[in-house]
């Protein structure tokens, strides 16, 4: 079993010696290109004597391999910068096995205002599970992870992840360099808004044979004009008149051009992100099912779906040559140089306007799957579970806690099988049945998204979980806490009531009242709950509630985690064991910050 930390340890290490080849190679480059130049100035002096052809010549093959060095630098560049995306991403991976990883997004703005369980499990916000989980680094994907976390998926579907997950885990330098490319340029909503808006407009010019006839005509003309006035055939007072007319039709035409220029502009970087994500998904040869449904997303009548989107990059940067007016100028003067672009973004529009929303769709999907094989990875020890189909099983070996460090983690043993089933579990303050709470909904999130558990083994019904656990007012909406928990409550009793496959996990219901009302009113939902044959976990300090078995010998079940006492000092094992907890310490607890009891 591969030890992940060693893994990535051994990666930097690699990438380390390899950055170390490419900074030599980047000095080598500057050095030559120093000499390339050197030598054409020195060739130009020896050589002056002996004509300018001779001249010409050397210098033009010394400036070639200037221009050479000069594009081999460049890629040598991108490739150092590269190395240190590749380096950043290790070194992050390494600090999130030693449980740091709270400078990553967090993912706060997909939290919903009001949820079936975000909030009580910490699905979003500083230590949460999609802080966790994300290496996304595009915003659809990180959009679609969070849908992945709220939404439990079809069986079918979670079933197709865990093959996809299955496979990509083990392929740990491509899911990487894929991340790279995204960390590149991250691909957003807003460029994708962009495209999406260009190809709902209606062309202007590939469809007008009259644009089609001037394209050609007008550059004809002007440069006609050129040759002739070039051979003394037609006079500067016909020329420059001449020259003045086309550059006034060719900035007419520009300023035609500008809505589609405006709307573009800026997103060549991200597509050029784009394009390598996707290039690097097209030579990847998959096995899994899913994996291969989202290749086959990239497929295009016109090429690879990497080449159509570099192509797109390729217009908008002919374009961008408007930035420099002593390039653009004399070329859109004589060769109509945007009307040129203006076609060649239209051609592009018509074959390719069916085709974007499934390019940014599957790079989407494909960075939620990497995620997730990143966190099997980085966890081998952790299992992928299995279904069950009947409903109301969740039957764990050693479960434990995503999002504790392994140091702190204690693991327990639960099973409940079938409908109807309530397990009451009872306990003294800070013994750990919140978190065993929180234990049994993040891996159900975890299972319900197609990912691996924090687990020995687990088999489970597919269900979504509900809980009531942390409970807040509202001031702009005036709502107590209580009152906040009734709500919530009374979305739990409709759901069962309209026998929804939900997994309860409630703690502490009913607290925000006195304690004769509590204890009345969570014994009358606890026998609604049985009634309407629901299942699930009540966390609660109610002792009174475990004799519940005594009625409902068969659909309620007591568990419990207790507390050792030694010269007024509390020992916690965090273990979860049958029955009924016999030791409480509140006393104890109240005692040590000054209560006099």
């Amino acid at each position: 079993m591969t030890d992940p930390t060693a893994s990535y340890k051994e990666r930097v290490s690699t990438l380390t010696q390899q950055l170390a080849a490419l900074n030599k190679k980047k000095n080598l480059y500057g050095w030559l290109r120093f000499l390339s130049f050197v030598a054409a100035v020195g060739a130009a002096w020896l050589l002056w004597n002996e004509g300018a052809v001779i001249v010409g010549a050397a210098v033009l093959i010394i400036v070639g391999l200037f221009l050479f060095l000069l594009a081999k630098d460049l890629d040598n560049k991108d490739a150092i910068e590269n190395l240190n995306r590749l380096l950043k991403i290790n070194q992050t991976e390494i600090d999130a096995l030693d449980h740091h990883f709270n400078h990553l997004p967090d993912g706060s703005h997909h939290k919903p205002e009001t949820h079936d369980y975000a909030n009580d499990l910490d699905i979003f916000g500083r230590a949460s599970l999609f802080q966790y989980i994300n290496r996304t680094t595009t915003q659809q994907g990180g959009l679609l992870l969070s849908h992945w976390l709220l939404s439990p998926a079809e069986k079918e579907k979670i079933l197709q992840r865990q093959q996809a997950v299955k496979e990509l885990a083990s392929q740990t330098e491509w899911r990487q360099q894929l991340q790279s490319y995204g960390i590149e340029e991250g691909v957003t909503f807003s460029t994708q808004q962009k495209i999406e808006n260009w190809l709902a407009e209606p062309g202007h010019f590939i469809n007008k044979p009259i644009w089609k006839i001037l394209r050609f005509l007008f550059p004809v003309m002007s440069c006609t004009a050129l040759i002739l006035h070039i051979v003394d055939i037609i006079p500067a007072s016909i020329f420059y008149p001449l020259v003045l007319l086309f550059l006034v039709i060719s900035l007419g035409i520009s300023k035609m051009i500008m809505p589609a220029y405006i709307e573009l502009n800026k997103i060549a970087p991200q597509l050029g992100s784009l394009s390598k994500s996707v290039n690097w998904i097209e030579k990847k040869e998959f096995r899994s099912s899913l994996l291969l449904q989202l290749k086959d997303k990239y497929q295009s009548p016109s090429g690879t779906s990497s080449q159509t989107i570099r192509r797109l990059k390729k217009i908008l940067d002919m374009l961008d040559i408007r930035l420099n007016p002593l390039v653009f100028l004399p070329l859109n003067t004589f060769f109509f140089w945007d009307l040129q672009q203006a076609f060649a973004l239209e051609k592009w529009k018509a074959n390719n306007k069916n085709n974007i929303s499934n390019w940014f769709d599957a790079l989407a999907k494909m960075e939620c799957l990497s995620s997730i094989a990143t966190l099997s990875f980085n966890h081998p020890h952790w299992v992928f579970p299995a279904f069950s189909n009947d409903a109301g099983v969740f039957i764990a070996e050693k479960l434990g806690h995503p999002l504790l460090p392994k140091d702190k983690m204690v693991d327990s043993s639960f099973s409940t099988s079938g409908i109807g089933q309530l397990n009451l579990i009872t306990g003294s303050n800070m013994a750990g049945k919140s978190t065993f709470l929180r234990s049994v909904g993040v891996n159900i999130v975890l299972a319900m998204m197609g990912g691996p558990v924090c687990a020995y083994s687990l088999t489970l019904s597919h269900m979504k979980v509900m809980s009531s656990m942390r409970v807040s007012d509202n001031l702009e909406e005036s709502t107590s806490t209580f009152y906040a928990e009734l709500k919530k409550l009374k979305e739990i009793i409709e759901a069962v009531n309209r026998n929804e496959k939900v997994f309860l996990l409630l703690d502490e219901i009913l607290r925000g009242t006195n304690s004769a009302d509590r204890h009345a009113g969570s014994k009358a939902l606890i026998q609604q709950l049985i009634h309407h044959k629901a299942a699930g976990l009540i966390a609660t300090h109610d002792l009174e509630l475990a004799k519940l078995t005594n009625e409902f010998p068969d659909q309620i079940h007591n568990y419990h985690f207790d507390v050792q006492v030694a010269n007024d000092e509390l020992y916690f094992d965090y273990k979860l064991k049958r029955g009924v907890c016999q030791s409480m310490n509140a006393s104890l607890l109240m005692k040590k910050i000054g209560i006099e009891l």
